[in-house]
């Protein structure tokens, strides 16, 4: 029984520039809660050593935020499906801005910044409610290109890193305020810029029960699975990539720094390209390709080449593969999910991305532990990728394409 009612088109129809006014506002508003989702980890070093915390501390601190709003995807993502992104994305920009503030008096007090770690999670939830949004206004052609220009916003991680310490640098209290300062703007014009496609479907069933039919749909787990490798990677080498290049290579922290920005710039540019690549060939034979050439960089990786030339051509060659993987896996969830319930499937993929990029730098640091060695963690890396290869050749190229 279908559950969805129908919104009632709007009086006037919206322009050709209106799909396009609507990705240009939430690529830019997914940016800017995404620097403010990343906040605190630029200056956990300023933290650590004000606070006299500890190794297992620190790396706590900046974990919180990451995974509250990795599992908090799944509720907002839920919430845009009924409310829609008109509503959703100017409310959670504004409210994002309550912890970005609040870090300025808990920033000498460790409790106080986990729970304000804790609410700026809300930040790195905007993404469930982009992608429903770009999904709705452009046509299956164009959602694969679409939808890889609108995850071009996770590189507001990236201006994170490079300018909160800069920023920092004039005034303690300073990147919070202009962070703040800025998403606050952001939503007064969302609330004008931002519409829902006229005559959208709106779910008139409760949350719980949109979530439990997400979650009964086989494509949502396959399609959690692939971007756990996918994004996850990409998460994981943004957290991880600088210890590894300083441990292993023995790079001062703003060398490492310096490249493992460029290593997310590339992730960034060849997101869009996946999903220009997914409007042409079908995105499960683009993921396929994509992790395949993931897996074999890692191998590469493995044998542990010079960092010049061997080493840095491995690790960027992977990062182009890992970000036409994830926006190619977000062409799949365009073209396999209804669409009144891309934002609960959308919500539930996200989740599961970014926790995924949680596990691969505990494993690295396990086995570095006790072999002295990365090779056998850019192995696990490779099987895995070469696992979702196959499984995206063989059973998602069955997902039919819509016309």
């Amino acid at each position: 029984m279908d559950t969805a009612v129908t919104q009632p088109p709007a009086p006037a129809a919206e322009g050709s520039a209106a799909p396009y006014r609507n990705l240009a506002t939430a690529t830019v508003g997914f940016a800017l809660t995404f620097w403010a989702w990343n906040l605190i980890a630029p200056m956990s070093g300023t933290y650590r050593d004000r606070l006299g915390l500890s190794s297992f501390e620190q790396s706590f601190l900046v974990a919180v935020p990451v995974l509250v709003g990795s599992l908090g995807r799944v509720p907002v993502g839920a919430l845009t499906d009924r409310y829609g992104a008109r509503i959703m994305f100017p409310l959670v920009s504004a409210l994002t801005v309550v912890p970005v503030l609040l870090l300025i008096p808990a920033g000498n007090s460790y409790g106080a910044l986990l729970a304000v770690g804790f609410l700026l999670g809300l930040g790195g939830t905007t993404f469930a409610i982009g992608v429903p949004l770009v999904n709705s206004w452009f046509p299956p052609a164009k959602r694969g290109f679409a939808l890889g220009v609108f995850g071009m916003g996770m590189g507001g991680v990236a201006l994170s890193g490079y300018f909160t310490p800069r920023i920092a640098g004039h005034g303690d209290s300073l990147p919070f305020l202009v962070v703040g300062g800025a998403l606050l703007l952001y939503a007064l014009l969302a609330a004008v810029l931002i519409t829902d496609r006229p005559g959208r479907k709106i779910p008139a069933d409760t949350l719980a029960h949109r979530l439990g039919e997400a979650g009964r749909l086989r494509v949502t787990w396959e399609l959690s699975a692939l971007y756990a490798i996918g994004f996850g990677g990409i998460v994981a080498f943004g957290v991880y990539l600088p210890t590894y290049l300083r441990t292993w290579y023995d790079l001062s922290p703003t060398d490492a720094g310096t490249r493992a920005a460029g290593f997310a710039l590339v992730t960034v540019v060849f997101r869009p390209i996946g999903g220009w690549l997914s409007d042409r060939v079908h995105p499960a034979t683009v993921t396929a390709a994509a992790l395949l050439a993931a897996a074999l960089t890692a191998v590469l990786q493995a044998f542990e080449p010079a960092l010049m030339p061997g080493g840095t051509v491995a690790l960027l060659c992977m990062a182009a593969a890992l970000g036409t993987a994830s926006g190619s896996v977000f062409a799949l969830v365009s073209q396999g999910t209804p669409q009144p319930k891309v934002g609960s499937v959308t919500g539930i993929v996200g989740a599961m991305g970014g926790l995924g990029g949680f596990v691969p730098p505990l494993v690295m640091g396990a086995i570095f532990s006790a072999k002295d060695s990365y090779a056998i963690g850019f192995m696990l890396l490779s099987d895995l990728a070469l696992a979702g290869c196959v499984y995206a050749y063989a059973r998602m190229r069955t997902v039919p394409r819509e016309g």
